[in-house]
């Protein structure tokens, strides 16, 4: 990407690498349980320290007040030394005498990570003595940290006013990907948003009725519409308060000519639990009893049609209580789909956020996806059209 500095653009050998990563991984009794976002950051790490630079890890770990041993970063960094088979040092601090020792000792190559940033709380609140306490111990900062670039703290935004900034390899895939996906996209395009509630992606679905051609709406949050279009949906999950709002979507993507695709029958449960009864309805025939708890197959058939018709697919949330067998139906069987037009050169598929994520490995097709994102908020913001401080301050001036 032309607007951002890369490694490409930078001679790092000798220099002090303020690497900004994310290592807030799943944690259970002291042992990381989850080892992805390790395994994305290893690349620049091992790049940097390969071209004879010194690696300074920078990152936060849980939401701490103050200094606190549970959330601290040294059994995380002795998990990332075994993803990468390279010795990892740890400072017990990110700033003061015990970090510019530790930074002093470093030889050509070497990786150090320093504690927790969040250990101070001036790391959030972007304080200005803080960032300049951060930037003495590097001579170029690295931000590899997408998911955390909708944040403007110290280590992930304010660095970048302070010493010359690049993206790693890791913001830099995310960066191209979002921009295939959103910015510059092969068309037609199709958005999948799912989940549980209309009220946290408003904005991401008025934004999004102007930059696709089709919107497929599934979860909890098409029934919110089915209810506003006067549809019966018994006791389904849905938020009734917000009909107006849906009607509006309908109106905005009714004049920016977006295709919004609505389940066309539903899967009914008459109890929230794994393995309850269930059967196939039409949706003028749902029980007032009954809770939609996933798509149809005449919605999944109309889903795999439009993904079939598109060139680049984005896709945020579940189409169903996916969480639950047998209601994981719906969203493994067009992830199946799209990674198949995917493997085929059909179709440019990018995802993101937790629970699609979860539901894309469930379904194991994650691999086969163009591009799945592990940044939840961050990548949430982008779709929604707001600029990101972490990726704003990167941008060449």
């Amino acid at each position: 990407m032309p607007s951002f500095r890369t490694l490409d653009d930078v001679d790092v050998k000798g220099k002090r690498v303020l690497l900004r990563v994310d290592l807030n991984v799943p944690m259970e009794q002291g042992r990381v349980t989850d080892l992805t976002r390790l395994e994305r950051v290893a690349p620049t790490i091992t790049e940097i320290s390969g071209k004879g630079g010194k690696v300074i890890l920078l990152a936060h770990f849980g939401r701490p007040k103050g200094r606190d041993a549970k959330d601290s970063l040294k059994p995380v960094a002795a998990e990332l030394a075994r993803v990468i088979d390279r010795p990892v040092a740890f400072a017990e601090d990110c700033v003061g005498e015990v970090a510019a020792k530790a930074v002093a000792a470093l030889k050509d190559g070497d990786i150090l990570c320093l504690e927790n940033t969040r250990f101070h709380k001036q790391e959030e609140a972007n304080d200005p003595a803080f960032v300049a306490e951060l930037a003495k111990l590097g001579d170029i900062w690295v931000n590899d940290a997408f998911s955390a670039a909708h944040r403007a703290h110290a280590s992930t935004e304010g660095l970048g006013h302070k010493l010359p900034a690049y993206a790693g390899r890791t913001m830099q895939a995310e960066l191209d990907a979002l921009t295939k996906a959103l910015e510059a996209p092969a068309k037609p395009v199709i958005a999948i948003i799912g989940g549980a509630k209309v009220s946290t992606k408003i904005d991401l679905l008025e934004n999004l009725v102007s930059k696709v051609d089709a919107l497929v709406i599934g979860g909890g949050m098409a029934n919110t519409f089915l209810h506003a279009q006067g549809v019966g949906i018994g006791k389904s999950l849905a938020e009734k308060d917000l009909a107006a709002t849906a009607l509006r979507i309908f109106d905005k993507a009714e004049a920016a000519q977006c295709a919004i695709i609505l389940p066309v029958d539903a899967i009914v449960a008459f109890h929230f639990a794994a393995n309850s009864p269930s059967h196939a309805y039409g949706l003028d025939a749902i029980p007032a009893d009954g809770m939609i708890l996933d798509v149809g197959p005449q919605s999944i058939a109309r889903i795999h049609a439009a993904i079939d018709d598109a060139a680049t697919l984005v896709w945020n949330g579940p189409l169903g209580a996916f969480e639950m067998t047998p209601f994981d139906r719906g969203t493994v069987a067009a992830a199946k789909h799209a990674a198949e037009r995917t493997k085929a050169k059909k179709l440019i598929s990018v995802a993101g956020g937790g629970d699609t994520v979860a539901a894309l490995n469930q379904a194991g097709v994650a691999g086969d996806f163009s591009y799945v994102s592990t940044a939840g908020g961050a990548f949430l913001e982008w779709m929604e059209g707001k600029p990101l401080p972490g990726v704003e301050v990167l941008k060449i001036r």
